[in-house]
C-alpha cells in the first residue's frame, strides 16, 4: 500500500520527482515554460502560449482562474498595510500624503506581481499534473469535459 509522499511511481508510471515542484514554480515565476524553462510562458501580459515553442508542452488547458489575483491581493495588501503603519508610526503625514505615496506603490506592485504569480500557478498545475497536464485518461476533470463536449 502506497502512502502520501511515497517515493514509488505514481499512477502515470512516472516518478514524482520527474516534475519537481520548486523548479516548476521558479520557472513559472520567471515567465518561462515550467517543463523546459527555455521558452517564454506568455504571449501577452496574462495570455499564456498555447504550446511551448521549445519543448511542445501544451499550455492551453491550464486553469489559473482567480488564484493569481487573490495571491497578489494577499501579498501586496500585507506589504502595503505594514508599510503604511510603519510610515505612520515614524512620521505623522496627512491623509493626502499617504494617498500620494501608497496608491502608486500599490498599483505598481500589483501589476508587477500578477504575471509572475500566474506563471507560478501554471507551474504548480504542471508539476502536480493538474487540469490536463497529466495523463488525460487519469484526469477526472478532463474526462468530464470530454463527456460534456467542452
Amino acid at each position: 500500500m502506497e502512502h502520501f509522499g511515497s517515493t514509488g511511481n505514481d499512477k502515470t508510471g512516472q516518478h514524482p520527482s520527474d516534475r519537481p515542484l520548486g523548479e516548476a514554480l521558479k520557472r513559472g515565476f520567471l515567465n518561462r515554460c515550467p517543463k523546459c524553462g527555455r521558452a517564454p510562458l506568455f504571449r501577452a501580459f496574462l495570455k499564456p502560449v498555447d504550446a511551448c515553442p521549445a519543448c511542445g508542452e501544451e499550455m492551453h488547458h491550464h486553469r489559473s482562474d482567480d488564484l493569481p489575483a487573490y495571491l497578489v491581493v494577499v501579498i501586496v495588501g500585507h506589504i502595503m498595510v505594514g508599510g503604511w503603519l510603519t510610515t505612520e508610526a515614524l512620521w505623522h503625514l496627512s491623509s493626502w500624503q499617504h494617498l500620494a505615496i501608497w496608491t502608486p506603490i500599490t498599483v505598481l506592485s500589483a501589476i508587477l506581481l500578477l504575471q509572475p504569480l500566474k506563471g507560478s500557478v501554471i507551474g504548480l498545475q504542471w508539476a502536480n499534473r493538474m487540469h490536463g497536464f497529466g495523463d488525460p485518461e487519469e484526469d477526472p476533470a478532463a474526462a468530464s469535459l470530454r463527456e460534456t463536449g467542452r
